[in-house]
């Protein structure tokens, strides 16, 4: 695991490789795959340095989203707080969303939300 990775991350890698090892995929490669996927959550979930780094220079594209901290939070999450927002708000999110996650039944909630207004 490289350096910064959390506690989480690293248990994780460790179940991850422990699982692999006991069943017998990946065999010689446990290690790797296990480190990838967990790289890839951490890369999702902006925990890695370049992520980090955007985050504090101002560039992350989430930044300015009427929501705070918008890019962790699940769809259920998300939902509940539509409803505290102006149309335009929500249509900033909606474009948000499309460009960047994708989360189809997230974009039904929002799309449901406009509709309803």
């Amino acid at each position: 695991m490289p350096r910064g990775a959390s506690g989480k991350r690293e248990r994780e890698y460790e179940e991850l490789k422990g699982k692999f090892k006991k069943s017998g995929r990946y065999k010689g490669r446990e290690e790797e795959v296990a480190a990838r996927i967990v790289n890839k959550q951490r890369a999702e979930h902006g925990e890695t340095k370049a992520a980090k780094s955007k985050e504090t220079k101002g560039k992350s594209s989430a930044r300015n989203l009427p929501i705070e901290g918008y890019d962790k939070l699940t769809v259920k999450e998300a939902t509940k707080r539509l409803k505290s927002l102006s149309e335009s708000d929500v249509k900033k999110i909606r474009s948000y969303e499309q460009g960047h996650k994708g989360r189809k039944s997230l974009l039904q909630q929002i799309n449901r939300n406009l509709k309803g207004r």
